[in-house]
C-alpha cells in the first residue's frame, strides 16, 4: 500500500490552469467571432482551426496525453487525419445547402 502512494503521479496545477485561461480566450474569440460579419468560408476555417487547437490543449493536457509515450499519440494521428479529411469532403456540400437557401 504505501509503495503505491509513493508512486503517485503529482502535477502542478498552474500549466493546467495557464492552458483552461488559454481556452477560456479562445472560446471568447470563438464568440465573438460569431457576430461577427465575416464571409462564411472565412470564418468557418477560423472556427475550424480554432476548435483544432483547442481539442489539441484538451487533448494534451487535461487527458494527460502530453505525459504519455510517444506511441500513443503516434496512435491517435490516423484518427485526427481522417477526420480533418472527412471535414473538408463534407465542407462543400455545407456551402451548397447554405446557397440554396431562399433569402
Amino acid at each position: 500500500m504505501e509503495n503505491a502512494v509513493a508512486h503517485a503521479h503529482v502535477e502542478p496545477k498552474k500549466p493546467f490552469m495557464i492552458v483552461w485561461g488559454i481556452l477560456l480566450v479562445l472560446t471568447a474569440v470563438e464568440v465573438i467571432l460569431a457576430y461577427q460579419e465575416l464571409d462564411l468560408r472565412v470564418m468557418l476555417v477560423i472556427l475550424m482551426t480554432l476548435s483544432i487547437v483547442k481539442a489539441a490543449l484538451i487533448i494534451s493536457y487535461f487527458m494527460h496525453l502530453r505525459y504519455d509515450r510517444p506511441s500513443l499519440a503516434w496512435t491517435l494521428m490516423p484518427a485526427l487525419v481522417f477526420v480533418i479529411v472527412m471535414m473538408f469532403v463534407v465542407f462543400p456540400d455545407s456551402l451548397r445547402l447554405y446557397y440554396m437557401r431562399p433569402k
